[in-house]
């Protein structure tokens, strides 16, 4: 990592503060670190779990292994025991670690014993280590107990030091991220006296490990470990608090490395040696994999990497991808952007034909680098390889090839003969040649170097005096022959890797090719459904398994696509597809939670954090994805998380407006009731009280004035609140719409007469052509609308007449309102049936509350009609309002002889 920056302002560091700030909001993590077992860690650790429960701590044992030992036994009297997990598991019932009740029972402090223990099958975790950080993240206290041959990057050193195979291991990282770590240490000769006192192991089991395991080289090499792996996290520890409190320095600037992975056996010997140099050096460092481009890596080199990759991150590494033509120019450019100071390689090959016919990438790196310090890792292996078999020499697709190079060998010496029977060829070498390079570009290099062989040997057999048999008269030819070898193995070498770089450019146009169609496809993506769907179809076309996208919807995940579209989960699936959207990590198949399921869960995250997750099933569910699968899925994930990111700002954005417009609209009604509810209700209160206190001094007259008044204005507020009403019904969809026959006729006459009563002094004029036809609708709604019409035409049409005529046009009906006053603006023809929209009287004072033809829009349009306003109206002067309703005829009643 990089040398932390001073405080020269005297402030602490605000990225330790940050790291504690996140520590404080976990359980508090403290490791029993030991050399081996029975040094004394569960002894140890409940010991001191018996004294802080002395002092009021709720401790709980969620699992402690006791191996028999009466000391360790007498400790767990008194305190809380959790009940195991039961379950069958090859015929046999095992108990395991119950961390559901655990989380249940929520204790301050759990004891869990065993950390890199592997949990049985179909648990949700398959590490212990997993289970312990879900308790964490879940606020509880957590004291276990490690050996140090358990932790990752050292798990080979012990295997070279004790010749036995560590298999169950515990990443770095979890030792590196306690909160407290306890060394527990005693002498190598006082473990191996416990040892044999039976205090370890039972007697039978104790000779054994004592010939093993307990020798003490083995135990003082061990016990090293572990105080040197303690040193330096007491080291991090004090840099942490020096930070934290803003104490100078000087710090020594930390180094940086660089483990570059091969596609070969190598690859994890390098991953954690790197780890264990990082380490040891307090160094930040990257794992890159380091691939020459347009190269195909077969499945088992995809493998080697892809197991690298993940061991490098569970270590705490950065992981990186680098391609390139030139393996040595692209690392170091690497190198010299990530300020790299030393670089971890796997040592150069020993074989002779790599050597031969390959440029050895570790012997050039050290040549080029100059400016780094550069580690060889040996390439040879703890356990001696296996032997190649016939059946691994044919194995995928190499009997065919091998099959077809003889093949066209045969073709070679046929057309060779069939030409030495018609004309004396000195030379026929070409022919051979045109052999291998059909193999070489039909089917690689290794069918290219087979027919190469069998060329030299069919050429000497059929075609070099003595013929029919591999005797070679002349030197001359033999010189020849062998310069026919080497041109063709050469030749052959290189067509072939042609045809293979040609393969892999093929491909990754295809898969470049694809993603631009995906990003164009989910460009043009107007809403989050559609850029789902079409990332699921996607991901369908390029896995061919099922997939299945989730969206987070609260605190729970909403099935949102699916391809199949019928794809269901069962209850662990969504309980991992829950953790990858909670934890922001990969869950399910092939990862450290639930990986026995089908699926595996990948969360899509953005800026505002997880915003969905992806399952997908897949192709291979006993393998691995391959690394165009990988870095095909990534990159879709990728993409659609940004469009998803962006079709969720686009619905914000509109929420957003919606909410504005709402807030408008709100003060618009605040506005127009507080204006026109205050108007009517003052008149009414004031006419009111004026007959209650001089009612018996007011003339018959004056009495009715008031009277009239109260009435009127009682009048206008019952059709201001029925407006409200209907517009809420009409918004809400709450308007029923009667489907009866209506004469328009008799509609515009009841409209009319109502205005007369509302207005008595109003001049209206009707007009209605003879045999209008009847349209479908609701009589009562559609009178609505006209008085409506008639009453805004009173508020804004000043003292002139006001025109009402209906008529048909083709097949409508058409009914207008016309008055005489100043008439609308252009640009506000269509904003008048808005809500709330009122324009000015001919005083210039504002009328009416906006909403009458808003309502009257509302209605037409339930009815299956249109309104529009039109003005001027006549003589450049006055508005006309439109009513445009289908005509529809009643069926006839009765028959023809009634």
């Amino acid at each position: 990592m990089a040398p932390p920056l001073r405080q020269r302002d005297g402030r602490p560091d605000p990225d330790a503060l940050l790291a504690q700030t996140q520590r404080e909001s976990r359980g508090r993590l403290k490791v029993f670190l030991g050399a081996a077992p029975g040094v004394g860690k569960t002894y140890s650790m409940l010991q001191n779990a018996r004294r802080v429960q002395a002092d009021g701590v709720d401790v709980v044992i969620g699992l402690v292994e006791t191996h028999g030992r009466a000391e360790t036994l007498a400790l767990v009297d008194g305190l809380e025991i959790l009940p195991r997990r039961r379950m069958e598991y090859r015929g046999r019932t095992i108990e395991e670690f119950d961390l559901d009740a655990a989380l249940v029972r929520k204790p301050t402090l759990l004891v869990l014993d065993e950390l890199a223990h592997t949990n049985a099958p179909d648990s949700r975790h398959p590490k212990r280590w997993r289970d312990v950080e879900e308790l964490l993240d879940a606020g509880i206290d957590v004291w276990t107990a490690l050996n140090i041959q358990h932790l990752e990057s050292l798990a080979d050193v012990v295997s070279r030091i004790t010749g036995i195979v560590v298999r169950e291991t515990v990443p770095d990282k979890v030792l590196q991220d306690a909160d407290a770590v306890v060394l527990v240490d005693i002498t190598p000769d006082e473990l191996i006296a416990r040892l044999h006192e039976g205090k370890v192991y039972v007697p039978e089991v104790a000779r054994r490990a004592t010939a093993q395991f307990f020798t003490p080289g083995n135990l003082t090499a061990l016990r090293e470990l572990a105080l040197r792996r303690t040193a330096d996290r007491v080291d991090d520890q004090m840099v942490d608090y020096l930070r934290r409190k803003a104490i100078e320095g000087p710090w020594a600037a930390s180094e940086r490395l660089l483990a570059c992975i091969a596609a070969d056996e190598s690859a994890e010997r390098v991953v954690r040696r790197a780890s264990q140099l990082a380490t040891s050096l307090n160094a930040g460092w990257i794992a890159a994999h380091i691939e020459r481009r347009g190269e195909i890596a077969d499945a088992t080199k995809a493998e080697c990497v892809r197991a690298a990759l993940d061991l490098a991150e569970r270590l705490g590494g950065e992981v990186k991808h680098v391609a390139g033509p030139d393996l040595v120019e692209e690392v170091l450019r690497l190198a010299r952007r990530e300020n790299i100071t030393q670089i971890i390689v796997g040592g150069p090959r020993r074989n002779f034909g790599h050597r031969l016919f390959r440029r050895s990438f570790p012997k050039a790196l050290a040549q080029a680098a100059d400016q780094f310090e550069i580690h060889f890792v040996p390439t040879q292996e703890a356990t001696p390889r296996p032997r190649r078999t016939i059946a691994g020499l044919l194995g995928r697709g190499a009997a065919l090839e091998y099959a077809v190079a003889a093949l066209a060998v045969v073709v070679a010496v046929v057309i060779g003969e069939a030409l030495t029977g018609i004309l004396r060829l000195p030379n026929l070498s070409m022919i051979f040649l045109s052999a291998v390079l059909f193999c070489a570009v039909r089917y690689g290099v290794r069918a290219a170097v087979v027919a190469s062989f069998l060329s030299f040997l069919a050429y000497n057999f059929f075609f070099i005096e003595p013929i029919y048999t591999f005797t070679i008269a002349e030197p001359h030819e033999l010189l020849a022959l062998l310069v026919f070898l080497a041109v063709a193995v050469l030749t052959g070498s290189l067509a072939g890797r042609i045809r293979d770089q040609r393969e892999g450019v093929i491909k990754s146009a295809a898969v470049t090719q694809s993603l631009y169609d995906f990003s164009r496809k989910i460009s043009g993506a107007a809403s989050a459904d559609d850029v789902l769907w079409a990332a699921a179809a996607h991901l369908h076309a390029t896995l061919g398994h099922q997939i299945i996208l989730l969206v987070v919807a609260g605190d729970d995940l909403s099935l949102q696509a699916a391809w199949p579209p019928d794809v269901q989960l069962d209850a662990a699936e969504t309980s991992a597809a829950r953790w990858a959207q909670q934890k922001g990590e990969p869950a399910g198949w092939a990862t450290g939670t639930l990986p026995r399921i089908r699926f595996q869960f990948r969360p899509l995250r953005t800026t505002r954090g997880v915003v969905a997750v992806c399952g997908f099933e897949p192709p291979d569910a006993t393998g691995a994805l391959s690394a165009d699968d990988e870095r095909a899925l990534s990159a879709v994930l990728g993409q659609t998380a940004i469009a998803l990111d962006r079709a969720l700002l686009a619905r914000e954005a509109i929420r957003a407006s919606s909410l504005e417009e709402n807030e408008k609209v709100r003060d618009a009604l605040l506005a127009s009731l507080s204006h026109d509810l205050r108007t009517p209700l003052s008149s009414i209160a004031g006419a009111a009280s004026s007959l209650r206190d001089l009612g018996a001094k007011m003339s018959e007259t004056e009495r009715a004035e008031l009277l009239l008044s109260i009435e009127e204005e009682t009048g206008r507020l019952s059709r201001f609140v029925s407006n409200l009403l209907d517009m809420s019904r009409i918004e809400a969809g709450g308007l029923k719409v009667r489907r009866d026959w209506v004469d328009v006729a008799d509609v515009v006459r009841a409209g009319v007469e109502r205005c007369r009563k509302a207005f008595p002094h109003a001049k209206i004029r009707i007009s209605l052509a003879p045999d209008l036809p009847f349209v479908r609708g609701d009589a009562r709604l559609l009178e609505q609308v006209l008085f409506n019409l008639l009453d805004n035409a009173q508020k804004y049409g000043g003292e002139g007449e006001t025109a009402v005529h209906a008529r048909r046009e083709g097949a409508d009906v058409v009914v207008s309102v016309t008055d005489d006053g100043p008439g609308v603006k252009l640009g506000d023809l269509e904003r008048i049936f808005e809500k709330f929209y009122r324009g000015g009287r001919a005083d210039g004072r504002k009328a009416g509350t906006g909403l009458g033809l808003s309502i009257c829009r509302g209605l037409v349009e339930s009815m299956g009609g249109t309104i529009l306003a039109q003005s001027p109206a006549a003589r450049r002067r006055g508005t006309r309002i439109l009513v445009r309703l289908p005509a529809s005829e009643p069926p006839l009643l009765g028959g023809a002889g009634s």
